[in-house]
């Protein structure tokens, strides 16, 4: 018990308090429509869409929800700092400075978050993920299923390819005074970049 409640030990003990109100946040999400995964991912990919590889990348976000990946990684932190300060205690008697066992704990998690993203990756039901290249979704027809898209502001939408894939995009009117909410039909008129995309309201709401 003094290894948790050790000041030394508190950037380890907030990390394992943040994984708890994270799970919890997301079920009180979900019990009202909402998703805080799907509403993290959205605002990451404003950021990161159309980017390079980076380290974010290196980490597989992309593949895997950054929701997932912020567990994963407060998990592993917390995992291998609890551990760093174990052994230092053990041999010397007192804890480490917490800047000190923070810094190893960060670079010892960060492959761990790699090796377990890659393997969460794996698990992700194949027709979620684009297997096809992406532009061929252009002049289909999505369902908006989370967020409100404006310009610049896309929202989370739902699209089947003639394969009859299901891909999980993110869309934005093509006008300045338009917006798509939950549940609006749209047509996909351009690929702005990655799975990013210009929509403009369904000609044909018939066709979903």
């Amino acid at each position: 018990m003094e290894l948790f409640i050790a000041p030394e030990s508190w950037p380890f003990t907030f990390a394992v308090i943040l994984v708890v109100l994270i799970g919890l946040v997301e079920i009180l999400t979900l019990l009202v429509g909402a998703s805080l995964s799907g509403a993290i991912d959205h605002i990451a990919l404003i950021h990161y869409d159309g980017l390079p590889d980076s380290w974010l990348g290196w980490l597989h976000f992309g593949k895997v929800p950054m929701l997932v990946l912020l567990i994963l990684m407060l998990t592993a932190f917390a995992l291998a700092g609890f551990a760093f300060n174990l052994v230092f205690h053990g041999f010397l008697g007192v804890f480490p400075n917490p800047v000190l066992s923070s810094g190893v704990a960060f670079i010892v998690a960060l492959p761990m978050v790699r090796i377990s993203g890659k393997l969460i990756a794996r698990l992700i039901p194949k027709d979620e993920t684009s297997a096809v290249l992406l532009e061929t979704l252009v002049g289909h027809v999505a369902l908006v299923i989370n967020g409100t898209a404006r310009m610049h502001y896309p929202a989370q939408a739902r699209v089947k390819s003639e394969q009859g894939q299901t891909f999980y995009i993110h869309i934005e009117p093509e006008g300045d005074n338009v917006e798509f909410v939950t549940g609006d039909s749209v047509l996909l008129v351009k690929q702005i970049s990655g799975s990013r995309f210009l929509a403009i309201a369904n000609p044909r709401p018939d066709l979903l």
